[in-house]
């Protein structure tokens, strides 16, 4: 599936802004499941600086600086990607426990490799070549994503979101099915309300009220998914939204979006979007990873003067025929 997505996003300031320096998470990622053909920036005033760069996580990473006095900023993305059909189902990532991912991602890093070699045969088979090579690609890939397993800025697991968790990780129970699971609860228990929660707004909160947004639910399942010693990760991006039938589809009326992904040995991360309670297929189109929001979002920076401002936020996703 091919898709044009424009985004847009407007700072009106109501004092002039003599400088302003600012990083953009607005080029989608290359992986197994998408390939950006290309992506081009168009920003009022001109800004006198700009590179790209790839972050920790891989992420592409846009730089750039306005050193011209404005009281309007405008930072438009226009990316043409191409969504890829799902792989195969995998018998083991079906089959896996949790409390079997569970230890093998809180193994101490000395423990990682002997495990990865005893269960070599049953997650990889028994050639020669493999018995050469995986078990260490293994053991490099769990020790990278212990970083996932850690609390971060925006996600502080703790005993409420275990006690919450705890009813989808029922002991034995297949680690996709647990987390399809919790999925399907946190779209049943929460409202999502787009009124009630702001970026800063605490997990505590959503708990407590039941209501958010799409970032406030991915937050709550990878807050929930690492306190029972699992990796998580955040992921944002968008999601083609289809009309009602009969009528016309209306331009810049999409959004940015945010899922999660659960990790599995052997078979790398799984997505799940509990805002929708599906998993993201041909109509989810990645922009960057990370712990959380804070990793990934998508426009930020600093502007000396301005005072008080408005920001709009304008996204299209378009498919092309």
């Amino acid at each position: 599936m091919k898709y044009r997505i424009t985004h847009s996003t407007v700072y009106q300031y109501s004092q002039l802004v003599g400088l302003c320096q600012n990083e953009a998470r607005l080029q989608p990622r290359n992986f197994w499941r998408q390939q950006c053909h290309s992506c081009r920036f168009d920003i009022s005033p001109e800004p006198s600086d700009f590179n790209e760069r790839f972050d920790f996580f891989g992420n592409r990473v846009t730089y750039f600086a306005v050193q011209q006095a404005h009281q309007r900023l405008v930072v438009t993305a226009t990316s043409d990607v191409t969504v890829f059909p799902r792989k195969s189902s995998d018998d083991l990532a079906n089959k896996l426990s949790w409390e079997h991912v569970r230890d093998q991602l809180q193994a101490a890093p000395g423990k990682i490799q002997q495990q990865s070699q005893s269960q070599q045969q049953s997650f990889f088979g028994s050639t020669q070549e493999q018995s050469q090579h995986q078990p260490q690609y293994l053991n490099d890939e769990l020790l990278d994503t212990k970083l996932y397993l850690l609390d971060s800025p925006m996600v502080i697991s703790g005993p409420e979101l275990a006690d919450y968790a705890q009813s989808s990780f029922k002991p034995g129970r297949p680690l996709v099915q647990a987390v399809a699971d919790l999925m399907q609860r946190i779209y049943q228990d929460f409202t999502y309300d787009p009124s009630f929660t702001t970026i800063a707004t605490p997990l505590s909160d959503v708990m407590h009220f039941r209501r958010g947004v799409c970032q406030d639910f991915a937050h709550l399942a990878i807050g929930c998914l690492r306190a029972m010693g699992l990796a998580a990760r955040y992921v944002s991006g968008y999601v083609e939204t289809q009309p009602e039938p009969g009528t016309q589809r209306l331009i810049g009326a999409d959004a940015s979006h945010a899922w999660f992904a659960v990790y599995v040995p052997g078979s790398g991360w799984l997505e799940f979007d509990p805002t929708n309670n599906k998993l993201p297929f041909d109509q989810h189109i990645t922009l960057a990873w990370g712990r959380d929001y804070t990793d990934v979002t998508p426009l930020k920076g600093i502007a000396f003067g301005g005072g008080p401002h408005t920001l709009s936020v304008s996204v299209d996703v378009l498919r092309l025929e």
